[in-house]
C-alpha cells in the first residue's frame, strides 16, 4: 500500500509541475502584454510601463517563471495584477461556492446515474432502457448554458420554486444555501447522470451474461443479492466515469456560475481571463490540478478495495 501511495503521489506531482509550466508559458503567450487589458485602451505608454515594472512583467519570462514557481512551491501564488490582493485569499473565498455546486452535482450524478443505469441494465430493451439511451444522446448534446437557461425559466421564473440568481452562505441560512445551489447543480449534473447511467447499464448487461451470475442464481441467491454482485462488478467503470465527470464539472462551473451569478471560481476565472490577470489564472490552475490528483488518488484507492488486482497493476 505504501508503494502504491508513493507511486500515485509522484505521478500527481509530475502532472502538477507539467500543467503549471505549460499554463504559465501559454498564458503569457496568449495574453501578451497584460497591461493593456488591465489598464484599458485609454492608458498611456508611460502608465503601461509603470504597471509592468510594478507587476514584474518587464523582466525576462524565465525570471518571471522562476519567481512565481519558487513562491508557488510554498503555497504563495502572489498577488492579483488587477486588485493587488493575495491570490490565495481570493481563491479561498470563491472556492467553497464552486465546491458546493460541484459536490452537489456529483452526488446527483452518482445517485441518479446509478439508479437509472442499474434499472436499465437489468431490463435491456425495456421502455426505461430506451429512455436512458435516448436521454444519453440528447442531454449530452445539449449546451450547458441552454439547459441552465431553461431551468431558470421553468423553476425560477414560472414556478418560483428556486431563486434565479445569487448565492446564500450556509452560515446565514442552510435552506437558502440549498435552494441557491439546486438549479446550478442540476444543470451541471444532467449530462453526467446519463453518462454514468449508460456506462453502468452496459457494464451490468455484460456482467449479467457471465457464467458466475448464472451460478449464483442456480445456488438460489435472491435477486437483490445477485444485483449487489452485478453492481460491484460494474462499479469500477462507473466510478472511473464519475471521477472524470467531476473534473469536467469543475470546468463546466465556469458557464453555470456566469448564468446563475454565483461568486465562485468559475466567475473568477472568466473575469481574470478577460482582464489578463495571469496570477489568478495560474493559482486556479494549480488548485484545480490538486483536486484532480486527489480525486484520481481516491479513485485508485476505491478501485483497489473493490478489485485487489488493480493495486497490483
Amino acid at each position: 500500500m505504501i508503494r502504491f501511495t508513493v507511486k500515485r503521489l509522484v505521478s500527481g506531482v509530475i502532472l502538477l509541475v507539467a500543467v503549471s509550466v505549460g499554463t504559465f508559458f501559454l498564458a503569457h503567450l496568449a495574453i501578451g502584454d497584460p497591461t493593456a487589458g488591465l489598464l484599458g485602451s485609454a492608458a498611456t505608454p508611460a502608465q503601461q510601463a509603470a504597471l509592468a515594472a510594478k507587476i514584474g512583467t518587464d523582466r525576462p519570462l524565465l525570471v518571471q517563471f522562476w519567481d512565481w514557481a519558487s513562491h508557488a512551491a510554498v503555497g504563495d501564488f502572489g498577488t492579483s495584477w488587477r486588485n493587488f490582493q493575495p491570490v490565495g485569499a481570493q481563491i479561498a473565498l470563491k472556492l467553497p461556492v464552486t465546491l458546493s455546486v460541484v459536490t452537489a452535482a456529483t452526488l446527483l450524478s452518482a445517485v441518479f446515474g446509478a439508479l437509472f443505469g442499474v434499472a436499465a441494465g437489468l431490463r435491456p430493451g425495456s421502455i426505461l432502457d430506451k429512455v436512458v439511451k435516448a436521454a444519453s444522446v440528447i442531454l449530452f448534446a445539449l449546451p450547458g448554458f441552454w439547459v441552465s437557461l431553461v431551468l431558470v425559466i421553468w423553476f425560477a421564473v414560472d414556478l418560483k420554486w428556486f431563486p434565479a440568481v445569487g448565492y446564500v452562505q450556509p452560515a446565514l441560512s442552510v435552506e437558502g444555501w440549498l435552494r441557491s445551489i439546486t438549479l446550478p447543480a442540476i444543470a451541471l449534473s444532467l449530462g453526467a447522470i446519463v453518462m454514468i447511467a449508460e456506462q453502468l447499464r452496459n457494464a451490468i448487461i455484460s456482467a449479467n451474461s457471465q457464467d458466475y451470475v448464472r451460478t449464483l442464481r442456480s445456488r438460489g441467491l435472491s435477486q437483490p443479492r445477485v444485483v449487489v454482485h452485478l453492481v460491484r462488478n460494474a462499479a469500477p467503470a462507473a466510478l472511473t466515469v464519475l471521477a472524470l465527470m467531476f473534473v469536467g464539472l469543475l470546468g463546466g462551473a465556469i458557464v453555470v456560475e456566469q448564468i446563475f451569478s454565483l461568486p465562485g471560481i468559475g466567475a473568477l476565472t472568466s473575469g481574470s481571463s478577460q482582464n489578463g490577470d495571469i496570477p489568478i489564472l495560474l493559482g486556479i490552475t494549480v488548485v484545480t490540478v490538486i483536486f484532480v490528483v486527489i480525486v484520481n488518488f481516491l479513485l485508485d484507492v476505491v478501485l483497489g478495495w473493490i478489485n485487489p488486482k488493480a493495486r497490483v497493476q
